[in-house]
């Protein structure tokens, strides 16, 4: 594919990464020299100064003979000039980074696909998203709904009373008469070395698994791996960003109670007008003493999302230290995101990663409808829906030629969720979830083209 990416930046050069590991025909632009100069070592791509919003630098860029262009500069107006002004220069399709959430929830009403943007991508949407995701299945790491939660992916940590350790995955499969979930990817204790488990892999303690599940397979989940359901009911939040504010806001309609502290004073007046159904505390949230004052003994949940990974590593690991359940650290160092379980922090999220995941479904081969990368692990989720003449369609899965180093984990068939053995027969329209190591992707998109 011939793609633009409108923006250097954080998201832009990251995007541009991913996608050039994948020989896709990348053009960067961005009006900082010095990011594309650094694009330009680092990269195999194509890289032109200027502004996205110029006529002249997109037909330079061969705006027209594009596929895509996806604008994640740090202007939403920007985005969505370059994305209009790109369609009507012919690319075939175009992606905005927007920040205002408004312009998600009234897209129908604006009509924007008219206006020549097919798609709206908003980090700080996603991220919130994910953040209220993994505090309702709190006793996970990980977790990821498709279609609604019709199947879920969920990950964590296997505890030393956990009934399958020792016992191969066939073995544990036995332990429920009705199976309602399937491990996909495992990481061993101490490796970063990702393994998609077979019928003879050996669950062992500290291992972490993730799974995909039906909703009922949920509890079933919590009995077998020894932990316990936790009840996230007060949640502190460090950082008035606009993560911080739209999480808030979120957690607020859904009846949590919520403390939100930000330390610039004019920003925490202006939150507390925007969220009255918070408490808002203007004050410096790496101060141990001010955390004890707002007693963070009492909260279930610590959410840091400032600016600052390191100060939101730290805050956290001060919250897990006064014996906070569940804490989660917005990182946007690469480096650290895969650390998360070893510094102890329950999960860390990375916006980039996760915006460059909603976009990355529109660049996949196949018909690719969803995909995410695991968290603190070498492989990816991917959801296809089968076309009639794909070649999965009407086969038994057992037969089919799938690389040792993918699994399907399951299958969405007229509004339900399944979790398919290899004596499951796959048929046109079924929306199929698999897990797959990055060396096996283009093998996997193959079957479903």
């Amino acid at each position: 594919m011939k793609i633009i990416i409108a923006g250097a930046g954080e998201v832009g050069f990251h995007l541009a990464k991913l996608l050039s590991f994948e020989s896709q025909d990348i053009t960067l632009i961005d009006t900082n020299r010095d990011n594309l100069i650094y694009a330009d070592t680092h990269l195999d791509i194509r890289t032109i100064k200027g502004d996205a919003t110029s006529i002249a630098i997109l037909k330079e860029a061969h705006v027209k003979h594009v596929d895509m262009l996806i604008g994640v500069t740090s202007s939403e107006a920007t985005n969505i000039t370059a994305c209009v002004l790109a369609k009507q220069l012919g690319a075939k399709r175009t992606i905005a980074r927007i920040s205002n959430t408004e312009f998600l929830h009234n897209k129908d009403e604006i009509g924007f696909s008219k206006l020549g943007i097919d798609e709206l991508i908003s980090p700080e949407a996603i991220a919130a998203r994910e953040i209220e995701l993994l505090l309702n299945q709190s006793a996970f790491n990980d977790s990821y709904e498709f279609e609604g939660g019709l199947l879920t992916m969920i990950g964590l940590s296997l505890s030393r009373n956990a009934p399958f350790v020792g016992k191969t995955v066939k073995e544990a499969a036995g332990v429920f008469p009705e199976l309602n979930f399937v491990p996909i990817a495992i990481q061993r204790l101490g490796t970063q070395y990702t393994l998609i488990p077979r019928g003879d892999t050996e669950f062992r303690e500290g291992d972490q698994v993730n799974f995909i599940t039906l909703k009922k397979g949920v509890e079933n989940l919590y009995k077998l791996t020894g932990k316990v359901k936790q009840d996230i009911k007060n949640v502190m939040i460090l950082g008035g960003s606009k993560i911080g504010k739209k999480t808030a806001r979120d957690l607020c309609s859904h009846n949590f109670n919520v403390k939100l502290i930000e330390q610039n004073k004019t920003k925490a007046y202006d939150l507390a007008d925007e969220l009255p159904k918070a408490l808002i505390i203007y004050g410096d949230g790496r101060n141990v003493e001010l955390l004890d004052e707002e007693n963070i003994y009492d909260m279930d949940a610590f959410i840091a999302v400032t600016g600052n990974s390191e100060t939101n590593i730290m805050s956290c690991l001060v919250a897990k230290s006064k014996m906070v359940k569940k804490t989660i650290s917005l990182v946007e160092n690469m480096d650290y995101y895969q650390l998360s379980h070893s510094i102890g922090i329950d999960t860390l999220i990375n916006k980039k990663l996760l915006a460059a995941n909603n976009i990355f479904r529109y660049i996949r081969k196949g018909e690719v409808v969803a995909m995410t990368k695991i968290n603190n692990m070498n492989a990816e989720l991917l959801e296809f829906i089968v076309k009639p003449d794909s070649q999965v369609c009407d086969k038994i899965i057992k037969n089919l030629d799938f690389p040792r180093s993918a699994i399907i984990g399951g299958i969405i068939r007229d509004g339900e969720g399944v979790i398919a053995l290899g004596d499951f027969r796959i048929k046109a329209g079924d929306r199929i979830v698999v897990c797959c190591l990055p060396r096996s992707i283009k093998k996997v998109e193959k079957l479903f083209l």
